[in-house]
């Protein structure tokens, strides 16, 4: 069975020709698929044989919410998608003065096993697919019944580690046939796979970049992020300096404070000498409890954020939302398992 939410209009029109179709029904299809439908049924304007065949070779990947939670602070919307295949994922609906911004999952689980992350705990389970990362985006908007314009690859999962995928989802994503998103809307977070970094930038995508780095110094950030280990932080850099180079891209480098851990004073003199001569910002994140660790909440978000700035470095605090739910990665999908597993 084909996916056909997973192809490109170029992919559809092709498929299109094999089967005896005109080209002009893959258009016809395209916008049918961008408009949310749930069956072949909803395409009206095609034939009842087309509609039919489209049935018998292919399916449409629709996720069901399980779980929605609305924070009455700011409005942000936290959902738990059902797949296909019994897995859940999760999707933030964030609103901003500018926009409202989606962050998406990209894999059901993760394996990177960073300390402060609930996504990790279970481990990866299984790559998304296109299609299960466009639906996230499609079927937000439409159940929210707000529209789109900023794409954060910041959910479940690290998105280079499933890098064929998420590249045809920005190709998808970014076609004006579609949700016509474009690159500089969508940012894409990694934990620093080095040689998938240096594989992006040949592709010269217009899209921000943002490096979990959450520490300036090899001993710390190998505590906290396994991937550091085979790495380190100076081989991070020079990859980073080379993304900059290639793309012209300036680099957001995401820190998630931790109390005691990655907070001092000597480690922020640290990452400013890291950062010296290369075009970037930092995103410090007051970190989000989780249950299972034990890491808490840095007291020095604001002393750190000084001592950056005084070292010249453009830093910002992320604003916190959805304070009254479930809003942080992976913590609505691990309470859906504590509690499935304790169901007799």
């Amino acid at each position: 069975m084909i996916d056909l939410r997973s192809m490109t209009l170029e992919e559809l029109t092709a498929w299109l020709k094999e089967q005896g179709e005109p080209a002009f029904r893959a258009k016809q299809i395209f916008h049918w698929l961008y408009r949310g439908v749930t069956s072949f049924d909803e395409m009206s304007d095609l034939s009842k044989a087309l509609r039919q065949k489209l049935a018998g070779q292919c399916f449409l990947t629709v996720p069901k919410v399980v779980r929605k939670q609305v924070s009455k602070l700011d409005g942000t919307i936290k959902y738990l998608w059902e797949l296909s295949d019994g897995n859940c994922i999760e999707t933030v609906l964030m609103r901003y003065q500018h926009g409202n911004t989606v962050c998406i999952s990209c894999q059901v689980g993760c394996r990177m096993g960073c300390a402060f992350c609930a996504s990790t705990l279970a481990g990866k389970v299984r790559d998304l697919t296109p299609a299960e990362m466009i639906a996230q985006v499609l079927f937000t908007q439409l159940d929210s019944g707000e529209p789109i314009s900023n794409i954060v690859l910041m959910g479940i999962g690290e998105p280079l580690d499933n890098f064929d995928t998420v590249m045809k989802f920005l190709t998808l994503v970014n076609h004006p046939e579609g949700l016509n998103i474009g690159m500089r809307h969508i940012s894409l977070s990694t934990c620093g796979l080095t040689d998938k970094i240096d594989k992006l930038a040949q592709y010269g995508l217009q899209l921000t970049l943002s490096v979990s780095l959450h520490a300036p110094d090899d001993e710390t950030r190998s505590k906290i992020m396994p991937v550091n280990r085979s790495v380190g932080v100076e081989k991070l850099m020079e990859t980073c300096r080379r993304y900059f180079q290639t793309t012209g891209r300036r680099i957001s480098y995401e820190y998630a404070m931790i109390d005691g851990v990655n907070d001092s004073d000597w480690q922020a003199d640290l990452l400013a000498s890291l950062l010296k001569g290369t075009p970037g910002h930092v995103n410090l994140i007051p970190l989000n409890d989780v249950e299972e660790s034990p890491l808490k909440p840095s007291r020095r978000v604001a002393a750190f954020q000084k001592r950056l700035e005084r070292h010249g470095v453009t830093v910002t605090v992320r604003r916190k939302l959805g304070g009254d739910i479930d809003a942080s990665c992976g913590q609505l999908r691990r309470k859906a398992m504590k509690e499935d597993k304790s169901q007799p």
